[in-house]
């Protein structure tokens, strides 16, 4: 069975990896939804899986949701443009860092706040916001099935461009 197309093209892929402001959601029984700040992105090399980071202590919901339903959906929304883009898969599966992923979370920090201050915020706004003990992180990866525009306009909602 031949593989599908990726959802999303490098350029989105290169927009979800930067400092950009990432959430990510389930839902649990009753369709009750479950969210918490991600810490990050790695999207591989052929688009075919994404991964995001998370601290475990702070998305305890989040991460048994994950586990019990499976569905995903990430967020990735730069502050200073309100550029944004929605993800979603329902493969997810909670797992420990790979090699190189805690270096990754760093520069990601480092960005998001340099972001932020282009806003105005300090620094000590921005690097409390995505505060995190490395011992604590977790990486959700799934397979994005789809994915949406979802920068305020026009075009919010609509399917990403491969």
């Amino acid at each position: 069975m031949p593989q599908a197309a990726p959802a999303f093209d490098e350029a989105h892929a290169a927009f979800m990896e930067s400092g950009v402001s990432v959430h990510v959601a389930s839902r649990g029984p009753g369709n009750v939804p479950s969210v918490a700040r991600g810490l990050g992105c790695r999207v591989a090399p052929d688009r075919g899986r994404v991964t995001v980071f998370l601290s475990a202590a702070q998305a305890p919901d989040l991460l048994a949701d994950l586990r019990a339903s499976r569905m995903a959906a990430a967020v990735f929304s730069q502050p200073s443009t309100h550029r944004t883009i929605q993800v979603k898969g329902d493969d997810a599966s909670v797992g420990a860092l790979a090699a190189g992923d805690l270096a990754r979370i760093a520069a990601y920090a480092d960005a998001l706040v340099r972001d932020l201050q282009a806003l105005g915020y300090a620094e000590e706004f921005g690097r409390a916001l995505i505060a995190f003990d490395p011992a604590d992180l977790v990486a959700v990866a799934f397979t994005p099935g789809a994915a949406f525009q979802q920068t305020p306009g026009p075009n919010a909602g609509a399917p990403l461009g491969r």
